[in-house]
């Protein structure tokens, strides 16, 4: 590689991290202890909440800093403290909404919100319109009238129209948002996921590396969805997994393996592990 030595390294969870049964491979768990051991911060960038990460630092063996919600959240796994959350405000997700209305009719809407801890039992996190259908397993959800989603800050706003393409829901919003929020997506099966404006993986990151006191360009970076493609672009060498979304590939530096056959270990071992 020509780069310099990581000063960073910083992966995606799903489709990158852990397998298609959602573990964490013994070698990918050696290879990251190896990384936290010789000094370098390794950190998680996800769109999960705080709350989804405890089965993977479970599976890494030690509780890292992370970025969650696509980049709203920095959160200290160690600690269990959210450190900094930027917010969609009411106002915007009200515009969303009613722009949501006339251009995606029938999307269901649903909005993550965040305490000051993953588990604040005093904040409702996942809050979601009556009917709104989940891209994934998600027993912990409060439903609410569509108007009470709209009723407090959120760090994401979650579109959802099940069967349809991600990606062509979000050319049609991305043109009428604007710079007013943030449009990304991490699977393609109808749902799209709202940030406040120009929150990303990158500005999280940006701003991990800032409080650590490491550089960018020594930033390491894993991801295979659209929602990794800033990060991987920011990163002084962005990895795709070989099971990438075609646009996340094109933004890398380089393709490895896939995430069930130890993608991301095979390039942590080229530097740390012998």
């Amino acid at each position: 590689m020509d780069h310099e030595f990581p000063s960073l390294v910083a992966s995606d969870v799903d489709g990158t991290l852990i397998d298609n049964d959602e573990r964490i491979t013994a070698r990918t768990r050696k290879a990251a202890s190896a990384v936290v051991e010789s000094g370098t911060p390794f950190v998680l960038a996800t769109g999960r909440p705080p709350r989804w990460l405890d089965p993977v630092v479970d599976g890494l063996g030690f509780a890292p800093l992370a970025v969650c919600a696509n980049g709203a959240v920095l959160y200290d796994a160690e600690a269990d403290r959210v450190l900094e959350a930027a917010m969609l405000s009411v106002e915007t997700l009200a515009w969303i909404a009613d722009l949501i209305e006339y251009e995606l009719p029938g999307a269901g809407l649903a909005a993550e919100r965040v305490g000051s801890t993953a588990h604040d039992t005093a904040t409702p996190q996942f809050v979601s319109a009556p009917g709104y259908e989940h891209a994934w397993l998600n027993p912990d959800h409060v439903e609410m009238a569509p108007e009470d989603i709209l009723s407090a800050p959120a760090i994401k706003m979650l579109i959802r129209i099940p069967g349809a393409s991600s990606a062509a829901m979000v050319a049609t919003l991305r043109p009428l948002v604007g710079e007013r929020a943030d449009l990304t997506y991490s699977t393609n099966n109808g749902l799209i996921e709202v940030s406040a404006p120009g929150v990303t993986k990158a500005s999280g990151l940006r701003l991990i590396a800032r409080r650590l006191g490491v550089s960018e360009s020594g930033v390491l970076a894993f991801g295979d969805m659209p929602n990794d493609i800033a990060m991987l672009a920011m990163a002084g060498h962005g990895v795709a997994m070989e099971n990438a979304h075609p646009d996340t590939k094109a933004a890398a530096d380089e393709v490895t393996a896939t995430n069930s056959d130890d993608g991301v270990a095979r390039v942590l071992e080229r530097f740390w592990v012998n």
